[in-house]
C-alpha cells in the first residue's frame, strides 16, 4: 500500500508514514550488466565458481547496484497530488548491511521522515530500509532525499 498525499503542502502531515514495495529478484545477469556498466567485476560478483567457495557461499550484488535500485524499489511508494516533478536530492546516510545473493529477492520498506519547505518546493527526507527475503537483518538502510516541485 502506498502513501497518499492530496498536496505537496500536506507532506508534512505525512511524517512517520511509511509504505512497503513489492519483491524484485536480483539475478546475476543483473549483476553481470552492473559489473560491467561499473568496471567492477571483483569475483564475488561474477565469478560463481570462485564465489560458492568464498565468505558468502555464492556470487553476490555490489552494494551499489542495491542502491541504484532504489528509484525502481521505492516507485509508487509515495504519490503526491499537484506535483509537476521530483527530483533526487542526495543522501545523508547509506549503510550496506547485508550482502545480497544473487537470486534473492529484495523489496523497501520507505518512511517519511522530514519535510522541509524550501524555494523551490519541499524536500522530504526518507528512511529507506532495503528488506531481503528470508533474512533477519535488511540488506540495505539509507536516509534520502527528494525535492517535490509544486505544480
Amino acid at each position: 500500500m502506498s502513501i497518499v498525499i492530496a498536496s505537496p503542502a500536506a507532506l508534512a502531515d505525512a511524517i512517520g508514514q511509511s509504505a512497503t514495495g513489492d519483491w524484485l529478484e536480483v539475478g546475476q545477469e543483473r549483476i553481470t550488466a552492473f559489473a560491467e556498466t561499473t568496471e567492477d567485476r571483483q569475483w564475488i560478483h561474477v565469478d560463481a565458481e570462485r564465489a560458492a567457495a568464498g565468505p558468502f557461499g555464492a556470487t553476490i550484488a555490489h552494494g551499489y547496484l542495491t542502491l541504484s535500485l532504489l528509484p525502481h524499489l521505492t516507485a509508487g511508494l509515495l504519490e503526491v497530488d499537484g506535483t509537476a516533478m521530483v527530483v533526487n536530492y542526495g543522501l545523508d546516510k547509506v549503510r550496506f548491511l547485508q550482502p545480497v545473493p544473487a537470486g534473492s529477492r529484495v523489496r523497501a520498506h520507505t518512511e517519511i521522515a522530514s519535510v522541509e519547505e524550501t524555494a523551490q518546493g519541499y524536500r522530504v527526507g526518507m528512511t529507506t530500509t532495503v528488506e531481503l527475503e528470508g533474512a533477519s537483518r535488511p540488506a540495505l538502510v539509507a536516509e534520502t532525499l527528494a525535492l517535490f516541485f509544486p505544480a
